[in-house]
């Protein structure tokens, strides 16, 4: 008898497959990014299809359900966290028209749970959903400053990506970074992920004190004054705290 584990492993890594760049997929480059034989690949994307994991359209190609959306919607700090968050997020883009986000950690990674594009606003790297490493954002330093001295020191011990010139990779100047933002309340990210961005951020806490999300607004450089920014973003996160009570 085949044991559940191996398994459940070999359709997690089928599901992992999919990404932002590769969204819809044929067997073979299903096969071919899980690292999964083709015949395997085949059965289990059969059963992920009948359960509704994966849909397969007229053009052979497979993509994730909605099935998998509307399980995906029950984790509480992805919708609920956002339903709570949202009315804060739009007053916030409402009052200055630039992009407002809501991100949360998980591991060494930053998770982009909203994100509400301002008109006219500088274009951004994020998406809801999507992953960041948590030095060079604002919302990334923030939830890297609160996290747990083992994670800081995993993330600032291997090479850290640079995306601009302006990023921030020496891991003595990151720890300073990390104590300022711990000491202001708010995390400035400017130019460090594109050239153009300034990104200002503030933590989220919980009824009990601990950090569970931050916010961030993203300017064109050179608009604004990180200080100007910073009393918005802190009230907007207080004001989801609360709501999270």
């Amino acid at each position: 008898m085949t044991r559940p584990g191996p398994v459940l492993a070999r359709g997690l890594r089928l599901l992992g497959a999919f990404s932002a760049e590769h969204p819809a997929q044929t067997l073979s480059e299903l096969a071919r990014r899980a690292d999964l034989p083709v015949s395997t690949a085949h059965r289990l994307a059969g059963e992920l299809v009948g359960w509704g994991a994966l849909e397969r359209g007229d053009d052979g190609r497979f993509r994730v359900g909605l099935r998998l959306w509307e399980v995906a919607a029950l984790a509480p700090r992805g919708s609920a966290l956002r339903e709570r968050a949202l009315p804060f997020l739009e007053d916030l883009s409402q009052i200055t028209r630039e992009n407002v986000q809501l991100a949360v950690r998980e591991g060494v990674e930053v998770v982009f749970v909203e994100r509400i594009a301002g008109s006219g606003a500088v274009p951004v790297l994020t998406r809801v959903g999507g992953r960041f490493a948590p030095t060079a954002t604002g919302v990334g330093l923030v939830l890297l400053a609160h996290a747990p001295a083992e994670v800081q020191e995993e993330a600032l011990a291997g090479p850290v990506e640079r995306y601009t010139p302006h990023t921030v990779t020496d891991p003595r100047t990151l720890r300073g970074m990390l104590a300022d933002v711990r000491s202001n309340g708010f995390a400035v990210s400017d130019r460090q992920v594109t050239d153009d961005a300034l990104s200002v951020a503030a933590p989220v806490h919980d009824g009990r004190g601990a950090v569970v999300a931050a916010v961030s607004l993203v300017v064109r450089h050179g608009s604004a004054s990180p200080l100007a920014l910073a009393p918005l973003v802190r009230t907007s996160a207080r004001a989801i705290g609360r709501a999270l009570g």
